[in-house]
């Protein structure tokens, strides 16, 4: 699917904002589509509960300021890698949700709630996938073990700094290392030295327990100390490491124990995977700073040199490449040779539907997308792309429903909410057109803004009772979760 461009006018939070957003509340439910109860009670103790309070502000802040990518080949990938892993760890008492920031920086890492954020940068300095899969199981072990509240519950022992001081620096810290460390240098409460001992030992943790998620579940347990080798060996002499280095200190005694830890597993040998590849190829191409020519060169360069892990990883590459310099003639044949080996294959089928979009034959990108859809009615892969060709079309109507059952399977998603948006706008429902607005400005904590469009659509809905109702509740529920995050100000 191409990239789609749409402005949901989400308000910008600075960093004091933030800070303050996820360091109070009362711990209060929010299943059901509920917005969270952001109150301003003390945190003595954190409860799970507490925790996805504060997440799902962290990561309303995140839609409204970072670069997520939306993306739904890559982000399909990412979740069902990360499930993976997820699945062979121990101790999760929550949700785990994986996105993707466009950064070219080496980083990733998790806040409460289970969320897991990854950057492309990620992706293209990893050489296959059980290395990015042993920076996830990492990751998911600072959930797991609750770092980042037992962090915070030890440092309220070493003295009365406030809540907002200790957790905006500890978070700021993970996300945006330079800013976090100016915040920790300010507060307080922090000993600097005991703060650093205390990551060390998650640090130690999170690498003892994240080796055995990742040998568990059925990745190479070398790949650990041979990516963080990588990135010691590359930066050691540097004087701006990246952020994940920052976070992440690799002294030579924590990559040697990586190794004598993986060598205590049987010896075995793990293929790579193609759809690691396969992502890397459209981080490349799509989503990286490569020129239109030296991303072309680069996929011509591993196919005249047969430098490449996967054939097929480089002729996508090259495919990509080939669209994005608008050679669409030449692309397709590419894609039609690689449908020919794995018809079913979702980056390939992704591709396809972009150069038939091109083409505007639209008749055969239906009708590959609905077959496809029988396979597999929940991918938001197919479901994103065929609504997306619904739209364009001139089918509006048929792609509703398959973007509402999208936001149902998944209601962080932005994607889906964008899509409803354009179709409302092509049907001329100017109601839920507005309706959908408000939906999207929420996920990125302008409530304000929401509110808006919610009156808007209010007076755009007279002669709906039903859906009038419906805008009334959500406007009490915006309105007081707007009141909630002004008194945190």
């Amino acid at each position: 699917m191409r990239k789609l461009t749409f402005l949901t006018q989400c308000k910008p939070f600075v960093v004091g904002a933030l800070s303050l957003m996820l360091l109070t509340g009362t711990a209060k439910s929010f299943a059901n589509n509920d917005l969270p109860d952001l109150g301003t009670a003390a945190v003595n103790t954190f409860s799970l509960e507490k925790e996805m309070v504060y997440g799902d502000a962290y990561m309303r802040v995140i839609r409204s300021s970072a670069p997520m990518l939306n993306d739904p080949v890559l982000s399909q990938y990412l979740t069902e890698l990360g499930n993976k892993l997820v699945a062979h760890a121990t101790g999760v008492k929550t949700p785990f949700y994986f996105f993707l920031l466009q950064n070219d920086e080496i980083n990733a890492f998790a806040f409460f709630g289970g969320h897991v954020a990854v950057h492309t940068g990620l992706f293209l300095n990893a050489d296959n996938e059980s290395e990015l899969a042993s920076v996830l199981g990492h990751e998911i072990t600072h959930v797991t073990q609750r770092h980042l509240a037992r962090s915070l519950e030890a440092q309220q022992k070493s003295g009365p700094a406030t809540v907002a001081g200790l957790l905006g620096a500890i978070l700021l810290t993970i996300a945006v290392p330079q800013a976090g460390m100016a915040a920790l240098a300010t507060t307080q409460a922090l000993a600097t030295q005991s703060k650093i001992n205390y990551t060390r030992l998650h640090e130690k943790e999170a690498d003892r327990i994240g080796m055995q998620i990742l040998v568990d579940a059925g990745f190479d347990p070398n790949a650990a100390a041979e990516f963080f080798g990588k990135l010691a060996t590359r930066y050691r002499f540097t004087t701006t490491p990246p952020q994940m280095l920052l976070t992440h200190p690799l002294p030579e005694s924590r990559i040697s124990e990586a190794r004598d830890r993986a060598h205590q597993y049987p010896h075995r040998y793990i293929p790579d995977n193609l759809n690691f590849q396969l992502a890397k190829a459209r981080i490349q191409v799509r989503f990286s700073s490569y020129s239109d020519d030296a991303v072309l060169g680069l996929f011509e360069k591993q196919l005249n040199k047969q430098t490449y892990g996967f054939k097929e990883a480089a002729l996508y590459g090259k495919a990509l490449a080939l669209f994005r310099l608008k050679k669409f003639d030449e692309s397709e044949k590419l894609i039609d040779e690689l449908l020919k080996i794995d018809a079913n294959n979702l980056f390939y089928l992704d591709t396809k539907t972009d150069l038939l979009t091109e083409r505007k034959d639209y008749p055969k990108a239906i009708k590959l997308l609905e077959a496809q859809r029988k396979m597999k009615p929940t991918s938001q892969v197919i479901n994103a792309n065929l609504a997306n060709i619904y739209i364009e079309a001139g089918e509006p109507t048929k792609a509703i429903p398959l973007l509402e059952d999208m936001i149902f399977l998944d209601k962080q998603n932005q994607l889906p909410y964008q899509l409803l948006n354009l179709a409302y706008k092509k049907i001329g429902n100017q109601g839920m057109e507005y309706f959908s607005s408000a939906e999207l400005m929420a996920l990125g904590a302008n409530y304000k803004g929401a509110i808006d469009q919610l009156n808007f659509a209010y007076r755009a809905s007279e002669d709906n009772p039903l859906q009038l109702a419906r805008i009334e509740a959500r406007i009490r529920q915006f309105k007081q979760a707007d009141k909630e995050m002004e008194a945190l100000k």
